[in-house]
């Protein structure tokens, strides 16, 4: 009886362990248009509110890249993404959504 139990608690260990460690993911945005993007939001598809400002205050100048790292414990590839350009833009608020994990790199384009 004590061999079934330890089995069972090792199973769980093993199972549990590799559920919460979810790695990052890693991927860089590019901005290929004309205006200053100054807010980049994402969640995983399904999610109802989107997660924080990615950038904080940060801004991404056109024809920049920016590695970044989404690091909130999710196991998960396909997020919504939403792009918001400085105040005065011709570009209106975008969203879109990928699987990043596939794509690595993303530009966001007029």
């Amino acid at each position: 009886m004590k061999i079934i139990t330890t089995g069972a608690i090792i199973i769980s260990a093993i199972f549990m362990s590799g559920a919460a460690q979810a790695e990052d993911l890693v991927f860089t945005l590019k901005n290929g248009t004309k205006s200053v993007l100054t807010r980049f939001y994402t969640s995983p598809v399904g999610v109802s509110d989107w997660e924080g400002d990615v950038f904080g205050e940060q801004v991404l100048n056109p024809g920049e890249t920016i590695e970044l790292t989404i690091a909130d414990g999710r196991d998960v590839c396909n997020y919504d993404m939403r792009f918001e350009f400085e105040e005065g833009s011709d570009l209106a608020t975008t969203e879109d959504k990928q699987n990043l994990c596939e794509m690595g790199s993303y530009t966001i384009h007029e």
